[in-house]
């Protein structure tokens, strides 16, 4: 089946993943974007794992005040460079996870810092198990998954603090 370009423009602009891997997806998915989607997606999480053992020295601090001003959170993502620091997709991801700090209010980073007497549900209490609060069909795990396969280099949520009046 021939691939158009507008089915590869439409895959590209909701993955972010390159022209040919696109292609080769809907090639490979005969011209189904949903399950092209679901190739793009086998392929990242390859590479996330292909990526994990990488040092992630660099990164940024993110803060996020929400309206009212009574509540805040500042969480350190990091990646392997500065260059992948700056770019607008990684400053997104940081605010994005700030936000979720706000709004779901966790108290660990991930289920393995969690202490073995805690008796927690890490999907409440864990920030990467955390269903995302901008699509619930996501985990913040996902999020940050999506973010080392579109930007190719480890990310990792380091920590975080959240502020809020009278807590």
């Amino acid at each position: 089946m021939e691939v158009t370009v507008e089915a590869i423009k439409a895959l590209r602009d909701q993955t972010g993943a390159g022209i040919m891997d696109c292609k080769r997806a809907l090639e490979q998915a005969n011209g189904g974007l949903d399950e092209a989607l679901s190739i793009l997606r086998e392929k990242g999480a390859a590479t996330v794992a292909k990526k994990a053992s990488r040092a992630t020295d660099e990164g940024l601090v993110e803060s996020y005040i929400h309206s009212g001003k009574r509540m805040g959170a500042m969480v350190e993502v990091n990646c392997e460079t500065d260059f992948v620091a700056r770019t607008p997709e990684f400053k997104e991801l940081a605010h994005d996870i700030a936000m979720q700090v706000v709004a779901m209010a966790p108290l660990y980073v991930d289920s393995s810092d969690v202490p073995e007497e805690e008796n927690h549900n890490p999907q409440e209490t864990c920030l990467l198990q955390q269903t995302f609060i901008r699509d619930d069909a996501k985990t913040v795990q996902d999020l940050v998954n999506e973010a080392v396969a579109k930007l190719g280099e480890n990310v990792r949520v380091r920590r975080f603090a959240r502020f809020s009046i009278g807590e």
